[in-house]
């Protein structure tokens, strides 16, 4: 459950970048929420393997 609450956290935090990117066109704004975007599905690829090894043992 601790990732999923970084998967919330992250999302939280990319939203002033992703507000600055689409409605004001920062650029540099915009390279972060990519950013962001890669950690996120890093970190849902984690999760994703966490919940099948939980699956797998019951």
């Amino acid at each position: 459950m601790k990732k999923f609450e970084e998967v919330k956290q992250l999302v939280a935090s990319l939203e002033a970048d992703a507000d600055k990117f689409y409605n004001k066109g920062n650029s540099a704004a915009g390279t972060r929420v990519r950013k962001g975007m890669q950690d996120l599905k890093n970190l849902a690829q984690a999760i994703r393997l966490e919940v099948q090894d939980t699956k797998n043992k019951e």
